[in-house]
């Protein structure tokens, strides 16, 4: 926990440099009508030769600005799979709350993370990259963590430009790795109004273990020494946030004590769920966040 104040000046000072925006100059590459959304694949620029692609899911029908939601992909060290397994292109049908959300009517953005899918340079496309891209910028006394943010935050300059999306209604869902940045989005981009992490929310004191350890992405060096997430989440301006666990789950370890922090810090604005199982998202776990955005976007 916090030795002393700690507010987003403080956090920024963690992440370092913070890449510079940049002209989206965004691009659609295609247009699926998939019956109650059309699914856009879209390409935009987050920085110099640097670029993002991502599917938007945009219901029919819409009868004014709806709200839209960053669902952000799993690791599961599938370098292959990003924002298709989101939409329901690929990969495990349990992932796919983008298409799931469009159908209830929300706006849906899910980029490829840095090292994913299209983002994926190496020879066979799957192999981990992330440690590569995450050490030649620590080097420079860059952070991975302040890139992720930075392109997150260009996402949401990109939807809410767009007259389909109220920007006053933004929410950020995400599992496993999605779901560890779902507690530092709304930390650095106020705008999003909900969040919820599923299966993500073990804290860096419980990492310290051969069976978890810390990815890439969340390298941040000093941080932990004297800081944890209930510091990240006192950061939070607006954001509602439920925390969803598995009782099993590695990386749901802490939760009921993360939560106990977080409470105190956001009152009725924090939510936990807890169930009985591993490292999943469920039916029922993705029922309860929907409702969860719903409610609160």
């Amino acid at each position: 926990m916090t030795q002393g104040a700690f507010d987003r000046m403080s956090l920024l000072g963690f992440l370092g440099p913070v890449p510079t925006k940049a002209d989206l100059a965004v691009e659609c590459l295609e247009r699926v009508d998939c019956g109650r959304y059309v699914r856009e694949k879209i390409r935009y620029s987050v920085g110099p030769g640097e670029f993002v692609s991502a599917f938007v899911c945009v219901p029919h029908d819409l009868t004014g600005p709806a709200p839209t939601v960053f669902c952000h992909h799993q690791h599961a060290s599938r370098f292959d799979l990003g924002k298709s397994e989101v939409v329901g292109l690929a990969g495990d049908p349990d992932q796919a709350y983008a298409h799931e959300l469009a159908e209830r009517g929300f706006v849906t953005i899910a980029p490829d993370a840095i090292g994913f899918e299209e983002r994926n340079w190496s020879p066979d496309g799957a192999s981990n990259v992330t440690w590569f891209e995450s050490s030649t910028r620590l080097v420079r006394g860059r952070t991975m963590l302040a890139a992720c943010l930075h392109e997150i935050s260009a996402a949401l300059d990109y939807l809410t430009s767009r007259p389909e999306v109220d920007a006053t209604r933004i929410g950020f869902l995400g599992h496993s790795y999605g779901g560890r940045m779902a507690l530092w989005a709304p930390a650095y981009d106020s705008r999003i109004t909900a969040s919820v992490s599923n299966c993500g929310c073990i804290p860096f004191r419980h990492s310290y273990s051969h069976d978890t350890g810390i990815h890439a992405e969340f390298v941040v060096p000093g941080f932990a020494a004297s800081h944890d997430l209930e510091d990240v989440i006192a950061c939070f301006d607006r954001t509602a946030l439920l925390i969803s666990a598995g009782t099993a789950d590695k990386w749901s370890r802490g939760a009921e004590e993360l939560f106990a922090a977080v409470e105190r810090q956001l009152g009725d604005r924090a939510e936990l769920a807890l169930y009985e199982g591993g490292h999943v998202f469920t039916p029922a776990m993705r029922e309860r966040a929907y409702q969860f955005l719903t409610d609160r976007c």
